[in-house]
C-alpha cells in the first residue's frame, strides 16, 4: 500500500513524503490492518494534513482480493476520521485523467508525469507510492475546480457530519424557500 503527502497552494505543489507499506511480510491480515492504521495515524500526527484522499476500489475478478482491499481502505478511512479529517475517494480513471489528461494512462505514464511535475528522483519500483501522490494531487486539483456533486469525489462524512441536502437545510434555514 502506498502513501503520499503533498504541500499544495494555489500557485505551487511540492512533495513532502511518499512511501510504501510492505504488507506482504505480515501473514496475519489483522496485523496488516493494524499496521495501516498506525502508519496513517503517524502520518497525520506528524504532518497535520487538512484532508485525506484515497483511491476508490476498482472491481477485479478475485473476490478475496477485493474484500482485503476494502478492509484496508476502510481502516485508512477510519484513521482519518478518528483524527477529525474528511476522507475523499477518487476513481482510478479520474486520478489518471487529472494527472496525465488520459483516463486510461498506464502507471508508468502517471509516474513520469508526477516525476516531471514534482521534480523527484524516486525509482518507479514504488508505483504504489506514486499512485498515492497522484491521488493527493488529483484531490488538490479538484479543490481548485469545484465540480457538480454528481461528478465530484465521494465524500465520507466525519463524526456525524452529513453531506446531504437535509444537513444543508438544517444549517441554512434562511436559504430555503
Amino acid at each position: 500500500m502506498g502513501y503520499g503527502l503533498i504541500d499544495a497552494s494555489k500557485s505551487s505543489v511540492s512533495l513532502i513524503e511518499m512511501g510504501v507499506l510492505q504488507l506482504a511480510k505480515r501473514q496475519d491480515h489483522a496485523e496488516r490492518l493494524e499496521l495501516i492504521f498506525r502508519k496513517m495515524e503517524t502520518l497525520i500526527k506528524t504532518h497535520r494534513p487538512v484532508s485525506v484522499a484515497i483511491e476508490a476500489p476498482f472491481f477485479g475478478k478475485n473476490v478475496q482480493s477485493m474484500l482485503k482491499l476494502g478492509r484496508a481502505q476502510g481502516v485508512a478511512i477510519a484513521a482519518a476520521m478518528v483524527n477529525g479529517l474528511q476522507a475523499v475517494e477518487y476513481a482510478p480513471r479520474k486520478v489518471k485523467q487529472a494527472i496525465t489528461g488520459k483516463g486510461n494512462a498506464t502507471k508508468e505514464q502517471v509516474w513520469q508525469m508526477l516525476q516531471h511535475m514534482l521534480k523527484f528522483e524516486e525509482d518507479p519500483r514504488f508505483m504504489d507510492a506514486t499512485d498515492a501522490v497522484a491521488v493527493a494531487l488529483c484531490h488538490h486539483y479538484q479543490s481548485l475546480l469545484p465540480m457538480p456533486a454528481e461528478k465530484g469525489p465521494t465524500r465520507i462524512s466525519v463524526k456525524g457530519r452529513r453531506n446531504s441536502w437535509e444537513s444543508f437545510i438544517q444549517q441554512n434555514p434562511g436559504k430555503v424557500r
